[in-house]
Formats: structure tokens, sequence, C-alpha cells
């Protein structure tokens, strides 16, 4: 018998046995149900095929299957990988850019050689996608709901993205006067080229979102009645202050709005030496476009080392090829005209910085302050109910707010403050927000069980060096706001998704199906297979040779 479930008896119930009693024992009955075939009653444990997380899956701040999505771009099917990307995430060019993968730092391929160029292979598909006009369709029957988005960064863009797909009615408005938040006014257009933002919130547009910029919402107990539901993400674009003790001709400015004004075509005035004080992200964006706009020289000042930055990696090996300079254990204590009074710092034993009473002199024409940024929360100052708690405001599990109909998410609330976070926010408030409005709650499916690196079987699969993307190099690199990191070609994206080795989930190998000693797997087409219960003794091989993990061996049922 064969089933993918359990062992069957050996005959059927009331057939009749061909044993005669001349012929010796071993072949006198019916073929099906001969002894020497049927081994399954050996068994302790039997195997099953099994479908894992695989650990790009669950590292994704913004839910993508990527596991999915490779397999279809390896085959060359890059719209039908590109619409799967689409189904958790708007806007795959700008992620393919400015998100900080850490699907690639989780990747299994890591212990074998190298991760799987993920983000390359989506921005491939991202910007294929803008180059062949692929456009997303609202097939959902309208609800007739209206749902007002403030603030148009990405987890705003992301929700209304979202809404709108499941038939729901988006309004969105922004204090500024265009959309994209920091992607637009504080990632720098090396990074992001701001056609390619264009495109990919232009596409969320002609889907029906309605957007009204220049409409800063003061207080969100004006509009809630005017709506069905409200999502608030207004992300954090104010740059924390410190106080520095500073003179009279002191040029000190915030890196946030330094980086807002190049964006928007104008040209701070910085000197020919610029110091940036911070150790983030924002710091690296505010030397690097310093040294664009001019500078001879840009120095990142930060109290802790290099390895306690909390600056991405690849960000300040980028800086550091520009020629940016970093002045490690130091802090600014007394800035006047274009001296800087730096004192030297220790780490201490919890590697928390520590004052040595040592000081001495940075020559700088202008001091960029780079410590952090902060949500301007005065729209809900007035509203009953919502609380703010060290900056954030406090939602429920289903990201409600203590206003009933508002919700929030991105950088507004406890969370990862990165683009990709905050897509994922949007998608996961628009669930939530259809939920409400139909009455209903939303409950996340369960997740499956973790693809582990020991579940693998890695020496099946060839040692292939990932494809480094090039990098903008020579004089413009540093002078101009042209991009840096280029992208991958076809072949070598198509190279790069046949990396990906698949982890807990079966891709069709035939290894289950060659090896098997007792003929137990049968092949129903390619990439589906059952177990025959009857003849297989539970030896386990099958489960030891899958290369992906997606066989498990279980305790035979009594």
């Amino acid at each position: 018998m064969t089933t993918t479930i359990g062992a069957g008896p050996a005959l059927a119930e009331g057939a009749a046995s061909s044993r005669t009693d001349t012929e010796p024992f071993a072949i006198t009955l019916d073929v099906g149900s001969s002894l020497r075939n049927e081994t399954g009653s050996w068994r302790t444990e039997r195997p099953v095929y099994v479908d894992l997380l695989p650990p790009c899956n669950k590292a994704c701040p913004a839910g993508e299957n990527v596991q999915q999505w490779l397999s279809l771009a390896e085959e060359g099917r890059y719209e039908e990988a590109w619409r799967e990307i689409m189904v958790n995430n708007p806007m795959p060019a700008v992620m393919g850019r400015v998100c900080y993968h850490p699907c690639q730092t989780a990747c299994n391929r890591c212990q074998v050689d190298e991760a799987v160029g993920i983000n390359a292979i989506e921005r491939f598909l991202g910007d294929k996608a803008i180059e062949e006009g692929w456009k997303v369709a609202v097939d959902a029957k309208p609800t007739g709901r209206t749902v007002l988005v403030i603030g148009a960064g990405p987890s705003g863009l992301s929700a209304a993205y979202h809404l709108r797909r499941l038939g729901h009615e988006v309004v969105v408005r922004d204090a500024g006067p265009m959309a994209g938040g920091m992607m637009r006014f504080g990632i720098p257009s090396y990074r992001l080229p701001r056609g390619i933002l264009d495109a990919e919130i232009r596409r969320i547009e002609e889907m029906g979102v309605r957007f009204e910029f220049n409409s800063k919402v003061d207080n969100v107990e004006d509009v809630v009645g005017g709506f069905d539901a409200v999502f608030l993400a207004v992300g954090a674009q104010i740059g924390k202050r410190a106080y520095i003790p500073a003179g009279a001709s002191a040029k000190v400015m915030d890196a946030i709005s330094v980086l807002g004004e190049v964006a928007q075509g104008e040209k701070p005035l910085l000197g020919r030496r610029v110091a940036i004080y911070g150790g983030g992200n924002t710091a690296i964006d505010a030397a690097r476009t310093a040294k664009r706009l001019g500078a001879s020289e840009a120095i990142i000042v930060y109290r802790r080392t290099r390895d306690r930055m909390p600056a991405n990696d690849s960000e300040v090996t980028e800086a550091e090829e520009e020629g940016i300079m970093m002045r490690w254990l130091s802090t600014i204590k007394h800035v006047d005209g274009g001296t800087l009074t730096i004192e030297k710092m220790q780490l201490d034993e919890n590697g928390f910085p520590q004052p040595t009473g040592e000081f001495e002199e940075l020559g700088a024409d202008s001091l960029i302050m780079a410590l952090g940024q902060e949500s301007d929360l005065g729209l809900i100052e007035k509203a009953e109910g919502i609380e703010v708690r060290d900056g954030v405001v406090q939602v429920d599990r289903q990201m409600m707010t203590g206003v009933k109909g508002v919700f929030a998410g991105g950088d507004m609330v406890p969370s990862e403050r990165t683009v990709t976070a905050g897509i994922g926010h949007g998608k996961k408030a628009a669930r939530y927000i259809d939920a409400y409005l139909r009455g209903t709650a939303y409950d996340p499916a369960p997740k499956h069980a973790d693809a582990d690196f020991s579940r693998l079987t890695p020496w099946y699969y060839a040692d292939a060096p990932h494809k480094v993307r090039a990098r903008l190099e020579g004089p413009r690199r540093a002078s101009t706001f042209d991009e840096v990191v280029q992208g991958l070609d076809e072949d070598s994206a198509v190279f790069e998704a046949r990396r990906c080795m698949s982890c807990g989930n079966c891709f069709g190998c035939d290894n289950c199906f060659g090896v098997c000693p007792d003929n137990a797997v049968i092949k129903i087409r390619p990439g589906e297979y059952q177990f025959n219960y009857d003849y297989c003794k539970g030896c386990g091989i099958c489960a030891a040779e899958c290369p992906c993990g997606a066989i498990s061996m279980i305790p035979e049922e009594v």
C-alpha cells in the first residue's frame, strides 16, 4: 500500500490468499503482500517530508518569502519573482539599495562559503520591474471604508499599499512637499537615486492611493471622526540635541537638517574642514555628503571604538574608502570658531566610555551633530488615551493605540529604526486595520520550525563565491552624488540566485528517490514525492542525504 502518512495492511480486508498446499510458503502469497518486500514492520522511526522556515525568511523585517522568490528568479521567471516580493514589500528597488540585509547575515550559506547576495538580486528584480513597467492591480472588492495614513515614509507608504490591495480607500497626508520621508530627505542620492524612489512611489499612487502634501496634522483628534481608521506613521525626523558649550562664532548644524537641505537642492556652506559628532548611519551619511559638497576634510568624532559603532559596517568601509577620517574614543567638550576641544575617552570593563581628563584641539570650520533622531509627537499631545513612554507611542498587540481606530507604527513605536522595519510595520498595520474594519481580529499564522544549518548536507553544494557588486571609483565617487554601488547584470543575478540552498524545503533534487535501498520513495512529479511505508524500514538514509534538510525522522506510530 502506498501512502504518505502511515502503513496499511498487506492485503485488502476479505481478500483471498493464493497459497496452495504444494507451493513453498515464500511464494504462495500475492506479490503485493510478500513478506520479502514488506519491511515496514521493522521500523522504529519513519521519514516525513517537512517545510521549515529558512533563516533568510525569518530574519527579514519586511516578512518576505525570500526563498520562494529566489527559486523563481533562478528559473528566469523574473516577473513572478518580483510579484512574490510585492506580496510583502512594495518597494524592492529601494530595499535592494538601502536595506542592511539581515537575511544575508542569517543565511546558512555563510557556513559553506559566503551568503547568498539576496539584496543584490532584489535590486535586480526591482529595477527590472521599473524598466518593464510592471504594475500591481487592485483585485479586491471595494469595502467602502477609508483610512487616513499620516506620514509618507516607508511605514506609511507600505500601509497605504497593502490597505489599497485589500480594497480600502487610502489617503496619505504628509507635512513635507513630497513622499518618501527619510528615504528622500535623510538618505543621500548616492545611495538611493531619486528616480528609483519616485518610480516605486508612483506605482503606489497609480493603484489609487491619494496623496496630500504640505498638510501637517497638528492634532489627531481633529481627523479621527472623518475616517474609518487612522494610521500614524510619523518618522524620526528631528535630530536629538546635546548641550555643548559653544562660542558666538561657532557654526553648529544638525545632520538631519543638512541632509534635508541637500535633498531639496540646496548647498549648505560647511567650510573646508567639517567635523561630524556621532557614530550612526546618519553620521556616516553626513560625513560623505560633506565631502561631496567640497570639504577637503570630513572627520567623524565618536566616543567609542569602531567595533561598537552602531553604523553599518559596509557604510563605514565605504566612508573610509572616500577619505573620511575617524577619531575614536573622543568626545567634544567645547566648540568655538574654527576649533573643537576634544576629550579623550577610555572604555570601562562594561564597554562604556569614561573621561580621561586629557584634552586636545581639533580644527573644524563647522560641526554637524548626528546623535540620533526622534519623532515629532505633537499631533498626539492632546489626544486622551495615547500613551507615550521614552519618546515612543505605546500600542497593543494589534498595533492600536489607546484611541479606538487609531493605529501607529514605524519610528513612532518601539522598534528597530530602519527602512525595512518600517516597510514591515506598514504591512502588519494594514492587516490589523483591515481586520478592525471588518469587525474581526487578525492572528498571524504560526511559524514553521527553523531550518538550522545542522539539518543540511552541505557537501552536495558546489563551491560558488558570491558575485560582488561593482562600485563607482575614481574622483567622481566622492565629488558627485552619482550612485556608488552598482547592480548585478542578468547572468550574475541568476548565478547568485542559484547559490540558494533552499534550506528546509524540498527543491526536487531526487536524492531521496535515488538513495533509498528499498524503493520506498515514489516520485509523483518533479519536486513532489511520497513515502511508501509498506516498503520503508526506517533506515534514515533519505533524511541523512537530503541536501536541504527537508526530511525528518519521527518516532513510529504505535
